[in-house]
């Protein structure tokens, strides 16, 4: 069974820093895109960075210069560095990923459990 498991949450003041680690285990053939999306309370999720299985990254808006997305192809893990950390990026973060588990199927998403960033001000 594939899990995706997030670390590296937690309390920062504004303007601070921290990073996000996502490690994927089980039965992985190949990963294709790794992503990470957040949810603030009251809102729905959505798309903050996203890396495909090339490199490519595209990043929202609101984070674009502030935040990096990287993964390491030997560890099957994704990294989100946050600086400039601002109170509205309070929210839970959750690492996805586009996982084929064998040759011969097509890929799934997973979902981690999720990381709760508070960044005060």
């Amino acid at each position: 069974q594939v899990q995706l498991v997030e670390s590296g949450g937690g309390l920062v003041q504004s303007g601070g820093s921290l990073r996000l680690s996502c490690a994927a285990s089980g039965i992985i053939f190949r990963i294709n895109d790794m992503g990470w999306y957040r949810q603030a309370p009251g809102k729905q999720r959505e798309l903050v960075a996203i890396i495909t299985s090339d490199g490519n990254t595209n990043y929202a808006y609101s984070v674009k210069g502030r935040f990096t997305i990287s993964r390491d192809h030997a560890t099957n893990t994704a990294y989100l560095q946050m600086n400039s950390l601002k109170p509205e990026d309070t929210a839970v973060y959750y690492c996805n990923a586009d996982i084929r588990e064998t040759a011969w199927t097509n890929g799934m998403e997973y979902w981690g459990k999720g990381a709760l960033i508070t960044v005060s001000s």
